[in-house]
């Protein structure tokens, strides 16, 4: 169940990063209360959780995955330029969180 927390928190984070850039500034009232409902509901589920799992491989992954999904977002919602170097950028940070995790210790104990 933490592992499913954690998908749900990464996808409100960037449901909440993508209506950031929708909400023009703040200035549009629907996309800038879904900024704030979705980084609320990102770290409530975050919270819960790091109930089970360890801080820093899942912070690790949240922010990476989190960073990859709001480029992908920027690119396919917005038309936002895909340069062969961020592509290769968002493929390292990937690459890292697999590296920090590979010697285990996801869960407490």
């Amino acid at each position: 169940m933490p592992y499913v927390l954690l998908g749900l928190a990464i996808a409100a984070e960037v449901t909440a990063t993508l209506s950031l850039r929708a909400s023009e500034g703040f200035s549009k009232f629907g996309p800038s209360a879904i900024v704030v409902v979705g980084y609320a509901v990102s770290f409530l589920l975050l919270a819960k959780a790091l109930t089970a799992l360890n801080v820093g491989p899942v912070y690790a992954i949240w922010s990476a995955l989190g960073t990859v999904g709001a480029f992908a977002g920027g690119v396919l919602l917005f038309g936002e330029p895909v340069r062969p170097v961020a592509v290769i950028g968002a493929g390292i940070i990937v690459a890292g969180v697999i590296v920090m995790n590979l010697g285990g210790g996801m869960s407490h104990g």
